[in-house]
């Protein structure tokens, strides 16, 4: 059964998200040496089926990030990028996205950005959330996300996903990333409890 969240938590979880973003655009923003604004529109709390098609066509091939997600709190963080807003990522970076220092690059982008989220989260709950070794892939959006939740914890039991759909600028480049917390059975109930938001 899929968790009902109030207007105020949905808000508080997007602010845990803006301050996220504030992390990622100063970390990426070193990495790619030019100024990169994130900001976070839309927050989400969707069944797993729901959150897919928020995203995207299952079919549609996309570049993504696995992070797991160890501490207080397990699960899994999945980085989605359109390919071609991928390709002018690792662009900025002087390599090709289908090659090998591509994924590399992919995968370093999407640690800093999956690795600020989750400490801006620790640092608001109080919660220790740390990230596991970055698993960047390109493939169809269905396979990837089958590939996610086959790697969440067996006892998580967790039917829904926390999207956040946020836009990256790069200097002028738009980029569209799509975040989803895959958390473990009541993961976010506890963050929401330490910040005195339970229901």
């Amino acid at each position: 059964m899929t968790p009902q969240f109030t207007d105020m938590q949905l808000d508080a979880l997007r602010e845990l998200a803006n301050i996220g973003s504030g992390t990622a655009s100063t970390a990426l923003s070193s990495m790619l040496g030019r100024p990169v604004d994130i900001s976070v529109p839309v927050v989400q709390a969707l069944p797993f089926a729901e959150a897919v098609e928020a995203v995207g066509p299952v079919e549609q091939d996309v570049a993504a990030v696995l992070l797991g997600i160890q501490g207080d709190i397990t699960g899994a963080v999945l980085l989605v990028v359109a390919v071609e807003d991928a390709a002018t990522l690792c662009g900025l970076l002087g390599v090709e996205l289908g090659s090998e220092w591509g994924l590399s690059a992919l995968g370093e982008i999407g640690n800093i950005v999956g690795a600020s989220y989750l400490g801006a989260l620790g640092a608001m709950t109080g919660l220790a959330m740390e990230p596991t070794p970055p698993a960047p892939v390109i493939d169809m959006l269905g396979a990837i996300v089958s590939t996610a939740l086959t790697a969440l914890p067996a006892e998580s039991e967790s039917d829904f996903a926390l999207v956040l759909d946020t836009d990256l600028k790069v200097e002028g480049d738009d980029c569209g990333i799509s975040f989803l917390l895959l958390p473990t059975a009541g993961g976010v109930r506890h963050m929401l409890d330490r910040l005195g938001l339970s229901s």
